[in-house]
C-alpha cells in the first residue's frame, strides 16, 4: 500500500531523528572515551539494545521513505513495540543511574530513549497497517529481545562487560539474570498483546 505524502514525510523525520540521535550518542561516547577509535566506539555501543533498536528504526523508516510503501504489519508493529519498550525500561529502571557528563550526551539520551520511541510509536498509531495482527505476532515480537539477550550474554562471557545490570551475573547473579529475563519477556509479550488490542480498537473506530 503506498504511503500518503504526509506519512512519507513524517517517516523521513523519524528516520532522521533516529540517525541524529545515534550520531549524537556516538559523538558523546567519543568525547567521554577520547582514546577509542571509530571501530572501538562502534563495537562498545553495539552491545546496547537501545542503540541496536534505534538503528533498526533508522533503517526501517529510511526504507519506508525511499520505497514510499508500507512494510509488513508484523515488522512495523515489532519495531514500534521494541523501541517503545526501550524507552519505558530506560525511564523505569535505568534513568536514575545514568549520569551524563556532556550536553551532547544529555541530548543524545533524550533522542534515543524518548524522542525516537515516542515519534516511532506515534507514526505507527497514525499510519501503519494493523490488519491481521494476532497473538502470533505478539509471540514473533519476542524474537528480537530473545536474540539480543543471547548476544549480550555471549559478549559478556567473552569480555566480562554486560550492558545492563539485569544482564550482569556479577551484580544480580545468574538466578537474578534468569528472573529478569522472564520478567522482561513477559512484559514484552503482554505489551505486544496490548498493542494488538489497541490496533483493533483504532481500526474499528
Amino acid at each position: 500500500m503506498p504511503l500518503s505524502p504526509l506519512a512519507r514525510s513524517l517517516a523521513l523525520i523519524v528516520a532522521l531523528l533516529a540517525v541524529v540521535s545515534l550520531v549524537a550518542q556516538f559523538t558523546a561516547s567519543q568525547i567521554t572515551h577520547p582514546d577509542e577509535g571509530l571501530f572501538a566506539t562502534l563495537w562498545r555501543l553495539g552491545r546496547f539494545f537501545t542503540i541496536l533498536t534505534n538503528a533498526m528504526v533508522a533503517v526501517t523508516f529510511a526504507v519506508l521513505t525511499w520505497r514510499g510503501r508500507v512494510a509488513s504489519p508484523v515488522w512495523l508493529g515489532g519495531v514500534a513495540l521494541w523501541i517503545a519498550i526501550t524507552g519505558v525500561v530506560y525511564h523505569l529502571l535505568l534513568a536514575a543511574t545514568d549520569s551524563q557528563t556532556t550536553v551532547i550526551g544529555w541530548w543524545a539520551n533524550i533522542g534515543v530513549h524518548t524522542a525516537v520511541p515516542l515519534s516511532t510509536f506515534a507514526w505507527w498509531l497514525a499510519f501503519a497497517p494493523r490488519r491481521g495482527l494476532s497473538v502470533t505476532a505478539a509471540a514473533l515480537w519476542m524474537l528480537w529481545p530473545t536474540i539480543y539477550v543471547c548476544y549480550a550474554l555471549a559478549r559478556g562471557q567473552m569480555d566480562g562487560i554486560y550492558p545492563y545490570f539485569f544482564t550482569d551475573p556479577n551484580k544480580v547473579g545468574w538466578s537474578g539474570v534468569v528472573t529478569w529475563i522472564v520478567i522482561l519477556a513477559t512484559a514484552f509479550f503482554v505489551a505486544g498483546l496490548a498493542q494488538i488490542a489497541l490496533a483493533r480498537i483504532i481500526r474499528h473506530r
